[in-house]
């Protein structure tokens, strides 16, 4: 690939553009708004404005409910050999762009599972992708009435794939929708949900926050414009996830009502209710994907007190290479009202009382896990 189009430079749209730019590919940019253009080009990320002649790959990087009409549009005027796009809702777009006409031999979706709370060109970065899957939905010979996607366009797509450094995987599109409104559009409301009850909460509870509801809450900050967009775009699966959850709650309730009876027996069944849910939930977390992908790993905590102090986290990971110790993943905690916090380091088990001694042996202090 030499030439790529980029149309829209939001996170995903400028991400990608610089991770192609970098690798020597001639980006050009295209986006209603010429402010968010300008910026995506200042960083790096392509030339402003369309191709003199006909590009390898165009990246249609718009809302949900624009995809077909931009892609039909990139079609009707020859501007790439090779369509794809990169929203988070594949089925509807695709249909859309068979009702008004589009060919589906040069359109290929797509779906990079990776992103962040913040949004626009801004917030874009090279490396965006590394290591995250990129999902493809290619239309099969014969679907919607056409001919499938083309090969060409297929090995285009796992070369930007490629470029970007993401792990390709191939799936249906209604498949992936109802994937996603599983592991992304439900995970999104509910941490807003939660989020929405702090707004009104008295101020001495929210002072209590701790790690637990920051990591809850954490995506609630993202940008309610383009979420309305997303679940506009996908609201039966995300409906359907919801109504489950919502049994799932109305028995929760329940058992938690039951434990506040004079009844021994009705306060054992609400135990029983409650230790199930969570049970369940242990059952579920240990299928959430570990390091690269793999089976998730059984990890141990060291616990570090660290000073709010420019340097301190690359010196605890300085000394803990100096012990030959990998840290597979790191938590922050802050102390409330005081210049200091916790460093929640994850290791090995068998790594855990190398890293401690050297540790205290470079003054840290630390705190039982």
């Amino acid at each position: 690939m030499r030439t790529a189009l980029v149309l829209g430079t939001g996170l995903i749209g400028t991400s990608a553009a610089l991770a192609l730019s970098a690798r020597g590919v001639r980006v050009h940019l295209g986006d209603r708004d010429p402010e968010r253009v300008r910026t995506a080009a200042s960083l790096g990320a392509g030339t402003e404005g369309e191709p003199e002649g006909t590009v390898d790959l165009a990246v249609v990087a718009v809302p949900p409910a624009h995809i077909a009409s931009a892609v039909a549009e990139v079609q009707r005027r020859g501007l790439a050999r090779g369509v794809i796009d990169v929203g988070s809702v594949k089925g509807g777009p695709a249909r859309e762009l068979a009702r008004l006409g589009g060919d589906p031999a040069s359109y290929l979706g797509s779906h990079p599972m990776a992103g962040s709370e913040k949004s626009g060109p801004l917030a874009a970065s090279a490396d965006l992708f590394e290591g995250r899957p990129w999902v493809l939905t290619p239309v099969g010979a014969g679907s919607q009435g056409g001919r499938g996607t083309d090969t060409e366009v297929l090995n285009l797509a796992l070369e930007l794939i490629a470029l970007c450094g993401a792990v390709p995987v191939v799936m249906e599109a209604d498949a992936h929708d109802r994937a996603v409104a599983l592991v992304s559009h439900m995970p999104q409301l509910l941490s807003s949900m939660v989020a929405a009850r702090l707004e009104s909460a008295d101020e001495t509870a929210v002072r209590l926050c701790g790690q637990g509801i920051r990591d809850v809450t954490r995506i609630a900050a993202s940008d309610p414009g383009m979420w309305v967009d997303i679940l506009s775009a996908n609201p039966g699966p995300v409906a359907d996830i919801l109504a489950a959850l919502a049994r799932d709650l109305e028995g929760t309730v329940g058992a938690l009502r039951s434990l506040e009876s004079a009844q021994e027996g009705e306060r054992s069944a609400g135990a029983a209710g409650v230790e199930e849910l969570l049970r369940r939930g242990n059952a579920g977390r240990v299928r959430v994907p570990g390091k690269h992908g793999q089976a998730p790993a059984v990890y141990e905590s060291v616990i570090v007190m660290i000073s709010d102090r420019p340097g301190e986290l690359a010196r605890i990971f300085a000394d803990a290479g100096a012990a030959g110790v990998n840290i597979e993943d790191v938590r922050i905690e802050h102390a409330t009202g005081q210049q200091a916090g916790y460093v929640q380091l994850m290791v090995e088990p068998g790594a855990v009382r190398a890293l401690e001694r050297e540790l205290r042996e470079r003054g840290w202090a630390m705190r039982a896990a």
